[in-house]
């Protein structure tokens, strides 16, 4: 008599992991229950600093910047008074009211306005005795020439060229040292700073609220609603998608607890560990859901297949986790490996975007073990011994679509076997001439343009670049002597003129143009500061000036003028920069370069100093935001060539053939490059959605070459000796696990085309392109390469 054959080790484990699935069930029940209430604390890093490498020369100058001036970033509120300066005081009166209003905010520091100024004013009329005072305020007095003169200097900050724009420079309150700055507060400072200037008094037309912190606390608001949107999307897409090719309850709750469950922990783990999500990390939720969908889809496409041969549920279920255990294990490996690249990358945000899908990934595993046997055999009995014969086969309900894909998949290999040489050289030619639409990639520097055309944000913005003259707001920092004296001063004037000279060259298409917009500095006050009367008897020197405007003025001296109170440490002063946020990134780039050069050429390092604050240095919003995107993108070719190494390695180590994994990673690299020259050749530019899809889309394609292989190494091993017999089993198997999950997400991430951030629209967009070009190579270039490099 011939005993059966013992079961193998893996086999007997299988069974003792199915027999304890009710443990596993209650298990990820008890590690939910924890997680909860951390993954409600989840934050965001709204600084704009973070988007930079610790090391990277451009942050240095801005940290210093905040540190010795004070922190100030700024938000305009300006409005239309066609009346502002009207001689009878009305309208400085309603600016004092509104500027009392917008100061009482929590988080506003100061405020500048006109008030201000015209206070400033009459402190230095009140020395000027032998002057006839009008009966209304100095500012507006058009004989009053210390009023005019103030008002030439503070023109594009505290009013507009036609002077019936009103404008305030709202300071707001840095972070406390070491901390990070509190996203609540900032987004309530925001709304309160824009509640006021909407609601103006005496029948006013409600006005405008910009400034860099307005479109980053908009733009991070509006990430967190994609983010949440994307999330409900998918689900529902997921859900229809189940229902309508799958038919099965079942296998509609599998999916969505994995998703739901891992990403939970993910965002408690990140509570934990005390990582914030940034403006590049925050799709966290998509992301954990293309991994997660994925490996549970080819689950569920192996099981129906199995069902649909006659096989009982749970034997086809212990079969599918039999074969598919280290293909989804091998998947969720490359994606831990492809994201683990990002750690290379030099962005801050960028490697904890890494960290995070990282840690993501890893809980897909436990998120399938510990759920998936629970929900998939879900009052389904286990066959025995002595029942077996009288178990039936479960009917699987075959549907419309099953058949259609089928015979859709099966004739494209038919097509491609029969036009191997042919469709090898087109789709190689057609490959490279889009790839190369990769060299024509530009940089979008324009912050506004991360919102749509008729958004209020870029409204606002238009408004100001209109109406006070551009609002890209930068600085240079000068060393300067701890007492200003006349020599100095007449230094920095020197420098000012050369800035305010700068323009733009005459081009066919444009006219010559000045570069900045707006000059100022503590120097250009004190120009204008002149004391008559008895009082011009006696010297008035540059420092009782400057208390002056201390008194008056207080933040905004101190904004401009630095003095350590350690005499050791270097004191230094600020000039003030404004140019047009809206230009393209060459012409700021040049513009940069143009100021910094100058500067330079002004206050030089002195020879052998390694103190950078001993010359002058270049920094601001301004400046950040147009190196931002060059900054990521640099970042997105060195990742990808890690990533695809890092992919490349375990697959190779999962098939044990340098072959394989040359075959397998090839499918998704070119997709990458097709949707990347794709962009290049119709002219969009890059911005921060576009920055990472390729070290993203790399971790999202090649989980379904793993598969491919896999089943396509089994079919060889089990029967299907000839290599077109292999490649038709896996190209109907895997090839509709492919398109269910391509389907479902792509339709998720399509959504995302509706958002307001322009970056999002990219995200959403450029990854479904990613995906389908995924899809795509591995269902006609992947088999076209197993099919010329193996052979029967």
């Amino acid at each position: 008599m011939t005993l059966p054959p013992a079961p193998s080790l893996s086999s007997r484990l299988v069974d003792l992991y199915l027999q304890g699935r009710w443990i596993w069930l209650g298990i990820a029940i008890v590690i939910a229950f924890i997680a909860w209430p951390a993954a409600q604390r989840v934050k965001f890093d709204r600084s704009v600093e973070r988007m930079f490498a610790s090391d990277d020369p451009l942050l240095a100058p801005w940290n210093r910047l905040k540190a010795e001036f004070g922190g100030n970033e700024v938000v305009l509120a300006v409005y239309r008074d066609e009346n502002l300066l009207n001689a009878d005081g009305s309208g400085l009166a309603r600016v004092a009211k509104i500027r009392d209003r917008l100061e009482k905010i929590a988080g506003v520091q100061d405020v500048l306005s006109l008030a201000e100024i015209n206070g400033l004013v009459e402190k230095i009329e009140a020395f000027n005795l032998t002057k006839p005072k009008g009966k209304g305020p100095p500012l507006v007095d058009a004989k009053n020439q210390t009023a005019q003169n103030f008002l030439a200097l503070f023109e594009g900050y505290t009013h507009g060229p036609d002077r019936k724009v009103a404008a305030f420079a709202c300071m707001l309150e840095p972070p406390p040292a070491g901390k990070l700055l509190d996203a609540k507060q900032r987004n309530n400072t925001i709304a309160g700073l824009r509640a006021i200037v909407q609601d103006l008094p005496d029948g006013l037309k409600g006005g405008v609220l910009a400034g860099e912190p307005v479109m980053v606390v908009e733009g991070f608001d509006m990430l967190d609603k994609d983010g949440k949107r994307l999330w409900l999307w998918s689900t529902i897409m997921l859900a229809l998608t189940v229902i309508v090719c799958f038919f099965s309850v079942r296998w509609l709750i599998a999916p969505l607890a994995v998703v739901n469950w891992a990403l939970l922990l993910t965002q408690a783990t990140l509570v934990w560990l005390q990582l914030e999500l940034t403006m590049v990390s925050s799709m966290l939720s998509a992301i954990i859901t293309v991994v997660g969908v994925a490996s549970v889809v080819h689950l569920i496409v192996r099981c129906r297949e199995l069902e649909a041969e006659g096989i009982p549920q749970y034997t086809a279920f212990r079969t599918s986790i039999l074969a598919l255990a280290i293909p989804i294990g091998g998947a969720i490996a490359t994606d831990v490996g492809g994201f683990g690249s990002l750690w290379s990358a030099k962005v801050g945000p960028v490697q904890d975007f890494g960290t995070m899908m990282f840690i993501g990934s890893l809980v897909v595993v436990p998120a399938i073990s510990l759920l998936l046997p629970a929900i998939s055999l879900l009052g389904v009995k286990k066959p025995t011994s002595e029942t077996k014969e009288e178990i039936k086969p479960t009917a699987v309900h075959t549907s419309w679509i099953d058949d259609q894909l089928h015979s859709g998949l099966t004739g494209l290999l038919n097509f491609l076997r029969a036009r191997q040489v042919t469709a090898g050289i087109v789709i190689s030619l057609v490959a490279i001439f889009i790839a190369f639409g990769a060299l024509r990639l530009d940089v979008e520097t324009d912050f506004t343009r991360n919102f749509r055309s008729d958004s209020q944000v870029v409204k606002s913005y238009e408004f100001v670049e209109t109406q006070l003259g551009g609002a890209g707001v930068w600085d240079v920092m000068i060393p300067a002597p701890r007492k200003l004296d006349d020599a100095y001063l007449d230094k920095v004037r020197s420098l000012e003129k050369r800035l305010r000279a700068i323009e733009f060259p005459k081009t066919d298409k444009d006219a010559a143009r000045p570069g900045l917009t707006k000059v100022i500095s503590l120097v250009d006050a004190l120009d204008v500061i002149k004391v008559d009367g008895l009082l011009s008897l006696v010297p008035i020197t540059t420092e009782m000036k400057i208390q002056k405007m201390m008194e008056e003025l207080p933040i905004f001296t101190a904004a401009l003028r630095s003095v350590p109170k350690d005499p050791q440490e270097p004191s230094r002063l600020r000039i003030m920069l404004r140019a047009r946020e809206r230009q393209s990134a060459e012409q700021k780039r040049w513009l940069i370069e143009q100021v910094r050069t100058i500067a330079l050429e002004e206050f030089p390092l002195p020879k052998g100093s390694e103190d950078p604050r001993a010359g002058a240095e270049v920094t601001g919003f301004f400046v950040l935001l147009t190196s931002l995107i060059e900054s990521m993108l640099r970042d997105q070719w060195m990742t990808f060539a890690v990533a695809t190494a890092a992919m490349g390695f375990i697959i190779l180590v999962l098939f044990r053939s340098f072959k394989l994994a040359v075959i397998g990673i090839v499918p998704n690299v070119v997709p990458i490059f097709l949707v990347m020259g794709l962009v290049g050749w119709i002219g969009l530019r890059i911005n921060m959605g576009a920055a990472m899809i390729a070290a993203v889309s790399m971790g999202l394609s090649v989980d379904s070459s793993i598969h491919y292989l896999d089943t396509f190494l089994h079919a060889r091993r089990h029967g299907k000796k000839s290599v077109a017999d292999a490649l038709a089993e896996v190209q109907s198997s895997v090839g509709r696990a492919m398109l269910f999950t391509t389907l479902t997400l792509d339709l998720g991430f399509l959504v995302l085309c509706t958002s307001e951030f322009i970056p999002t629209v990219y995200f959403g967009a450029l990854v479904s392109l990613a995906m389908i070009g995924g899809l795509a190579g591995n269902l006609i270039i992947l088999p076209l390469l197993l099919g010329w490099f193996v052979r029967d």
